[in-house]
């Protein structure tokens, strides 16, 4: 077995015209053209412009806002959240630059609270039940896949009993890490959607950076013996390097021909696998769910309750 869970125990949630030659000058001549009449009277779309008032964003989210308990209000604040959120990540791609520096605030906030929602309803199935029917149908099937993806994650988790230290740290730039799954998937074949929620639920995009408790390293989580049969010489700890092995592994162990068999040779649960392949599948769906995904935080399960480690 690849991965030991360590993301699991800490991190469940938790890329002007040219000019072409010169034409011959025409003889001049003298052209008379009127100039069409210009209407004092303003059309119907600037009367419509005048009357509707620039879009005000709804407030964001506090880090810690909050979770609805009432079906009906918990659905409204999951549809305002991922419509919200949905926006965001496109002024992001379109405005911004995830191949460098850090995501808007809109985006961790909103992607945050999203995340929370979702924890919520995994641990509150009757709740989850009520929500789904008051979603409209195309956000009730994702809310479905994530809710079911964190639950079954959550049912192999140990909770922490005693003081841990945990090591975590920035993930690499959304677009730098997309760049590495592509890499990855033109190599061996292996979808970049499934490495890339196979990195998610291990380390949460590499934010976790500590060895498991049975020795796993990276963000790929390897055990040593794995990592010598499928590293191909490179550094466990190395991102480009660790997704290619992933890559290797999966390849070997029957991807893309059977994602399940050998998903199931990199962790050896059910569980583990259904949740992988709901991810993948949501971010095959809608690339927007990649980067909510990689701004979904670091949580560590305790006795006492979840304790988040990364973001705001």
């Amino acid at each position: 077995m690849v991965a030991s869970l360590v993301g699991l125990t800490v991190a469940i949630s938790g890329c002007a015209p040219s000019q072409g030659a010169a034409s011959p000058v025409a003889p001049a001549r003298t052209v008379t053209q009127s100039a069409p009449a210009q209407s004092a009277t303003p059309s119907a779309k600037e009367k419509a412009e005048e009357k509707e008032p620039p879009r005000q964003a709804p407030a964001l989210p506090a880090p810690d806002e909050a979770i609805p308990k009432d079906p009906a209000q918990l659905a409204r604040s999951l549809s305002g959240t991922v419509t919200e959120l949905r926006r965001a990540v496109d002024d992001w791609r379109r405005e911004g630059d995830p191949a460098k520096g850090q995501p808007p605030e809109a985006v961790v906030l909103l992607a945050l609270h999203q995340q929370r929602v979702y924890r919520y309803l995994a641990r509150n199935p009757k709740v989850a039940s009520r929500t789904y029917a008051k979603l409209p149908k195309a956000l009730a099937g994702q809310a479905k896949d994530n809710v079911t993806a964190a639950r079954n994650l959550l049912s192999l988790v140990h909770p922490v009993s005693k003081p841990a230290k945990f090591r975590v740290q920035p993930p690499e730039p959304a677009d730098v890490l997309l760049g590495h799954f592509r890499h990855a998937e033109r190599r061996f074949g292996v979808d970049w959607e499934v490495l890339a929620a196979v990195m998610f639920v291990e380390t949460k995009f590499g934010r976790v950076r500590s060895p498991s408790y049975v020795g796993a390293k990276g963000p790929m989580q390897f055990m040593p013996g794995t990592w010598a049969a499928y590293g191909m010489g490179g550094d466990i700890q190395d991102t480009r390097d660790a997704l290619l092995a992933a890559a290797n592994y999966l390849h070997a162990s029957g991807a893309p021909r059977d994602y399940r068999r050998a998903l199931y040779a990199y962790n050896h649960s059910q569980a583990y696998v259904d949740a992988v392949l709901l991810h993948a599948g949501q971010i095959k769906k809608d690339i927007r769910n990649y980067y909510a995904y990689y701004n979904w935080q670091v949580f560590v399960v305790t006795t006492r309750g979840d304790r988040r480690l990364t973001g705001p």
